[in-house]
């Protein structure tokens, strides 16, 4: 018998006891002995729930009981999960999480004390929800040398984006629309400014060159300025607006952003809608490969952390090792990444031509009072050096 403990009893806390009672049988074949919660910590208590009398408020129970094999970290946020975590690696207790904030922050050092005691922190659900993408990149895609890893990560902002575009409706009611259906948070901000993309980003890239990646470097734009006129003019080119997380290597090294762009119907990512998350690996050897499924969600995620639960149990006492040392890496500037841009301007094609030379020039009828064109691939300092040349510029979006 494995017995874990929970720390948080919210929508993945309860979601990850909900899966180990729905698929007992075969968790317990698959992970070769059965698993039992022991306790789940919170600060509340649950009246009429049926794990009511395994809901503690001490974690030093949690920390100081033996028995304890596993640890699940379902409270979200740096602290105090970054310091019940480490204080249960340190006494020899396996940890999983699916805290991206957590992983971002502080997921090398973790990692080290894990091997160090000869045990395991996972975190498969921290990117991409249930979708499986740490584990692949931590074994079936060792003999590649990972060379673009671009993502859907954020399953709030796609299916923003989403009704956006097949109902042609403005940022601001689309938000309005995702809170109600309690896509979006009451502060939505993580992810409509693609906070929690970069997060995600910023781990696959630290697993992808095996050191650490500060999210806070990553160049990160929002959809907060995406308007209705962008959904036309995108359809207008046969092409939609995603927000994508993406991370390349180059020959000066690995470059990251995070950003709202076109993506022609011929892009892997072109059909990934609502609130799904897909994420496209290019490997030197592999070529292209795809990694689609609900990012988000009460089960979605938490059958990623009991899949977790059950590699841990398939290895106690020996570390699954996970090449992600702190040594931190610097990114490319990502003024150096090149694309076209999409750009809105209320100048004449004279004026634009003057500036960004051959372009090509997108009508959409409904729209009067300004230009639309598509500029020829460049860097960001080109493009940005050639846009403070042209005034009024209303918008820019990068194009691939």
């Amino acid at each position: 018998m494995i017995k874990i403990a929970i720390l948080g009893y919210g929508t993945i806390g309860s979601g990850v006891v909900e899966v180990l009672h729905t698929n007992r049988e075969s968790i317990a074949k698959r992970a070769g002995d059965e698993i039992e919660v022991k306790y789940i910590l919170d600060l509340r208590d649950f009246p009429g729930d049926p794990m009511e009398d395994k809901v503690i408020h001490d974690y030093n129970v949690i920390a100081e009981d033996p028995e304890i094999q596993v640890v699940v970290e379902a409270m979200g946020g740096v602290e105090p999960a970054y310091t019940f975590v480490k204080r249960a690696l340190l006494a020899g207790k396996n940890v999983t999480t699916s805290n991206k904030a957590l992983v971002a922050k502080h997921g090398a050092e973790l990692i080290a004390i894990a091997k160090q005691q000869s045990i395991n922190f996972l975190f498969e659900a921290s990117v991409g929800g249930g979708i499986p993408i740490i584990r692949p990149l931590n074994s079936s895609l060792t003999a590649d040398e990972i060379e673009e890893i671009t993502g859907i990560l954020n399953g709030t902002t796609n299916y923003m984006l989403s009704k956006m575009t097949f109902e042609g409706l403005e940022f601001e009611d689309v938000l309005k629309d995702a809170q109600s259906r309690g896509y979006a948070e009451a502060d939505p901000t993580a992810d409509i400014e693609g906070y929690d993309a970069c997060r995600k980003i910023a781990i696959l890239t630290s697993l992808v060159c095996g050191q650490q990646v500060d999210f806070e470097d990553i160049y990160t734009e929002g959809i907060t300025k995406i308007t209705a006129d962008d959904i036309k003019y995108a359809k207008a080119m046969g092409s939609v607006i995603k927000l994508l997380a993406t991370s390349r290597k180059t020959e000066e090294g690995y470059c990251a952003m995070v950003a709202p762009f076109m993506l022609s119907q011929q892009h892997p990512l072109y059909s990934v809608n609502d609130v799904f998350n897909a994420i496209f690996v290019h490997g030197n050897v592999l070529g292209d490969a795809m990694f689609y499924g609900s990012g988000a969600g009460k089960l979605p995620t938490a059958s990623a952390v009991v899949a977790d639960i059950v590699d841990i149990a398939k290895h106690l006492h020996k570390n699954i090792l996970i090449s992600w040392s702190s040594g931190k890496i610097d990114l490319v500037d990502y003024k150096k990444a090149q694309s076209r841009f999409f750009v809105r301007t209320s100048e004449n094609q004279e004026q634009v031509k003057a500036v960004f030379g051959e372009v090509q020039f997108v009508e959409v009828p409904e729209i009067t009072g300004e230009l639309g064109f598509l500029t020829e691939v460049m860097t960001e300092e080109a493009y940005e050096e050639k846009a403070a040349a042209l005034k009024n510029i209303k918008q820019r979006i990068r194009v691939v």
